[in-house]
């Protein structure tokens, strides 16, 4: 099948050094021209490649190479910021949006709190080398942090909470499930609707087992590899 052929024709270049990453593919006309082929065919194979991993599309822009996605451990307390830093990344977060609102549905249910319950919300766009690669939801129970913000979100919570509230996390739960970026949340990534996404959703307990906030991470796919190592003892 030609497309296969494509695919795999790119691949050669990716895995011979020739594109790299975050390097802008030619417009997709001037690649069916090169392959001697249709923009349908094309796309079939650029859509093999995005679902993966291997290049990414954003909004107006055309397709680039991805970069090596950040290994995320789930069994390690780095945050974000450390967790790019000990891998050679340069994270930065930028804060959307922080209010005091009253908890949704999602929110009282990850929190187990009764309705018309108090909550941070608060959004965050994380990036790694300049490209947005997650968008963040937290909610935060409001009786535990009183004047949460005043203080800078768009800087680390876990440090915010054991510098300020003397408050650390003990342990986590994580749910993993795959989804699409719509709407807002695509328009924040810079993807077109419609692109895979990988969500983290994580629930925070501190250490007299209460729970704490809820995030939930919605991820360019190609940007996360989820990678842990368990010890087994009989």
């Amino acid at each position: 099948m030609q497309y296969l052929k494509i695919k795999d024709a790119i691949l050669e270049q990716m895995d011979a050094g020739k594109l790299t990453s975050q390097q802008k593919l030619p417009a997709e006309r001037k690649l069916a021209e090169t392959f001697d082929t249709t923009r349908v065919t094309l796309r079939e194979a650029l859509s093999l490649l995005e679902a993966e991993g291997r290049i990414y599309r954003e909004d107006r822009r055309g397709w680039f190479i991805s970069p090596a996605p950040l290994r995320y451990d789930p069994t390690q307390t780095l945050n974000f910021t450390n967790m790019a830093l000990t891998q050679g990344r340069q994270p930065k977060t930028e804060l959307v949006s922080a209010k005091l609102v009253l908890a949704n549905k999602q929110a009282a249910s990850l929190l187990e709190l009764q309705s018309f319950s108090d909550v941070y919300q608060v959004n965050r766009i994380r990036y790694l080398d300049d490209r947005p690669v997650v968008y963040v939801t937290h909610y935060i129970r409001a009786d535990m942090f009183p004047k949460l913000l005043s203080h800078d979100l768009a800087h680390s919570l876990t440090d915010i909470y054991r510098d300020h509230y003397d408050c650390m996390y003990q342990s986590v739960r994580y749910r993993i499930f795959t989804s699409s970026l719509m709407g807002s949340l695509a328009q924040a990534l810079r993807a077109t609707s419609g692109t895979p996404a990988m969500v983290v959703e994580r629930v925070n307990y501190n250490h007299a087992g209460q729970l704490i906030d809820c995030d939930i991470e919605y991820w360019r796919h190609d940007a996360i590899n989820i990678e842990s190592v368990a010890n087994l003892s009989r």
